[in-house]
């Protein structure tokens, strides 16, 4: 930890490792002696850290050697787990964008190989750059809001196949937003609709059926609704039955998926009560999903000097190029992961529905004729300066004094 940001002593044994799904790219050498063994392709079995740590051992100086490897979505895990375990304070990571931006320094920025990889990872570490490896209850918290994201990601398009299956086997009966009264298919009475429809082939179901398939109450006049509307479709296609068999297969592929991210929500959380990030659930409209998606991608918060540069962090800053008379600005950035970068769009959008000072700047906003998404980016901002207040202070949020905060910086 002290070594970062600090150029390393010529007798260092810097390890670069360009992971991939079968075999990482590895080089070893100091500034002293340059290569100490040929570049390798090692299985990313136990046999292939085997051999790098028998490497490590039999080439280490006096100082501890460094390893700088790629952060390349879930393929560095395993390898960087166990090299911390072995090696602790030694991992480095670099993101694949500072990878790109070290070739191009060494001239080779459109010619990338894997050897070209590790000379921009051993160019970087020798400068003393790089992040170390995060804490386990941040790489858990982190982990399991990704995968949450993929589950959301996959519900809404089966909740989306549901709506045509339906529609394919009742014409007319779930009809979108602005045409009639929308069928809410996670509601009690649109699985119910759901269940009916796969039971009798689209045909209408009777009062009766429609209740014993509710999995809970359903209102007389609501049931009503829905069964005249059904009676006034037109019939169902001659292969109802077999698109009958599809939908309640889709069913319980939705069914399944919505189990999955409940199961997940208690394990995010358990994490986020865990960390730093829990302070972030004071903040009103911002419940456990919405708080633990931003920690998860900015806790340590002390990475960040100021929440300027987490707002740089997310790429909703503007993005700039000046070269000689050319100055231009780009609306925002888009640097950083798009995971940050949504996380802290929707802690905006919960503070914009449910905080007084949030709610007034955002109709402040709106006022001067900014369209909905700009407005947010903007109120994104706030949001990231609040967060990054809470995070750095363990305080829980105050509405009046953060009111109180706000007018005498105003002033």
């Amino acid at each position: 930890m002290g070594l970062l940001q600090e150029a390393l002593p010529a007798s260092t044994l810097v390890v670069a490792i360009d992971p991939g799904k079968v075999s990482n790219r590895v080089w070893l050498s100091t500034s002293e002696a340059g290569e100490l063994v040929p570049p390798l392709s090692l299985p990313v079995l136990r046999p292939g850290l085997e051999q790098l740590h028998r490497l490590v051992v039999d080439h280490t100086g006096p100082a501890r050697p460094v390893f700088a490897i790629e952060a390349t979505g879930g393929l560095h895990q395993a390898w960087m787990r166990e090299l911390n375990q072995r090696f602790p304070g030694s991992v480095r990571l670099f993101a694949p964008s500072e990878t790109t931006a070290a070739r191009a320094q060494l001239g080779s920025r459109r010619f990338k190989t894997d050897d070209r990889d590790c000379a921009a990872l051993t160019y970087l570490a020798r400068q003393g750059q790089g992040r170390p490896v995060p804490d386990q209850g941040h790489d858990a918290l982190a982990a399991a809001v990704r995968h949450r994201r993929g589950l959301i990601g996959e519900h809404k398009v089966a909740q989306q196949r549901l709506h045509d299956q339906l529609h394919a086997l009742c014409p007319g009966l779930s009809a979108p937003d602005g045409h009639g009264r929308a069928l809410q298919v996670d509601s009690v009475i649109g699985q119910a609709v759901l269940d009916c429809a796969a039971a009798f082939a689209g045909r209408p179901p009777s009062l009766r059926s429609l209740r014993a398939r509710a999995h809970g109450r359903i209102r007389d006049r609501e049931a009503e609704f829905w069964i005249d509307r059904w009676r006034t479709c037109l019939p169902p296609p001659a292969d109802a039955s077999a698109r009958a068999a599809r939908l309640g297969r889709s069913m319980a592929r939705w069914r399944a998926l919505t189990a999955d991210i409940a199961a997940v929500d208690g394990e995010i959380a358990a994490l986020l009560a865990g960390s730093d990030g829990q302070v972030l659930t004071t903040l009103p409209g911002v419940a456990t999903a919405r708080a633990a998606a931003f920690a998860a991608f900015s806790l340590p918060i002390d990475r960040f000097p100021d929440a300027e540069h987490l707002y740089s962090a997310t790429g909703l800053a503007p993005g700039s190029y000046q070269s000689s008379t050319i100055n231009r600005r780009t609306p925002i950035s888009r640097q950083g992961l798009p995971e940050h970068r949504d996380a802290l769009m929707n802690l905006a959008w919960g503070l914009s529905q449910h905080c007084g000072p949030f709610i007034d700047r955002h109709r402040e906003l709106r006022a001067r004729g900014l369209r909905p998404i700009p407005a947010r980016i903007a109120l994104a901002r706030h949001a990231c300066r609040l967060a990054y207040t809470l995070l750095k202070t363990q305080q829980p949020f105050d509405e009046q004094r953060y009111r109180r905060a706000r007018h005498q910086s105003e002033r």
